[in-house]
């Protein structure tokens, strides 16, 4: 069965940024009840315990139609979060270097450039989801906004960076205020750990 890993960092790291209620909440009870949920539906046909969240949401399509849905929702909000803890860290910088800044200003022409496209993109989301950075096979860099708990391993894309735009990310902190909750999400993107997805 899956479990819900430990952030790799305390509730309180990400302040003044995101505060440390909304990161327990998020982590202990929204991300805990996707985790949760998602082996409730996997024990219908435990024998797909063998393989990994993201296989299982990459090949969504070929999985028996009675737990699809359950696994497109409740996996897609376990592995969505699993990344998004991980992209985020306390004491990062605002922007990526070597590599990572060199493939970010190949295919958007400029770092500002795919901030900017990046914000829209978020703000955008009407509802909940998520904005993604993602790697096609060609290894290029696009942005696209899911609704929801999808993931872009359904549309064999690999995600290496993303934001939450669920009310329940930001709102006891923001309230309605998505965009300044966007904006102050890049002071604790953890470029590094990006760079290592990319690579991948």
């Amino acid at each position: 069965m899956y479990e819900l890993q430990p952030l790799p960092y305390s509730y309180d790291a990400l302040e003044p940024w995101i505060d440390a209620k909304t990161m327990e909440i998020h982590h202990s009870k929204h991300h805990k009840t996707y985790c949760d949920k998602f082996n409730e539906v996997l024990g219908k046909h435990p024998e797909l315990f063998s393989q990994t969240a993201e296989d299982l949401i990459q090949k969504l399509d070929t999985l028996p139609e009675d737990i699809k849905a359950g696994v497109r929702n409740f996996g897609g909000g376990f592995i969505n979060h699993n990344l998004f803890w991980n992209i985020l860290g306390p004491h990062t910088g605002k922007i990526p270097s070597g590599m990572l800044l060199e493939i970010i200003n190949r295919d958007f022409g400029s770092f500002d450039v795919f901030k900017e496209t990046f914000n829209k993109s978020a703000l955008g989301q009407f509802g909940s989801g998520w904005a993604w950075l993602v790697k096609d096979n060609s290894k290029k860099l696009s942005i696209l906004n899911l609704p929801n708990q999808d993931s872009p391993l359904s549309k064999d894309l690999t995600p290496i960076l993303c934001i939450d735009v669920w009310e329940h990310a930001y709102y006891l902190k923001y309230q309605n205020k998505r965009a300044e909750y966007i904006e102050n999400w890049w002071n604790v993107v953890n470029w590094s750990a990006v760079e290592t997805l990319y690579k991948k």
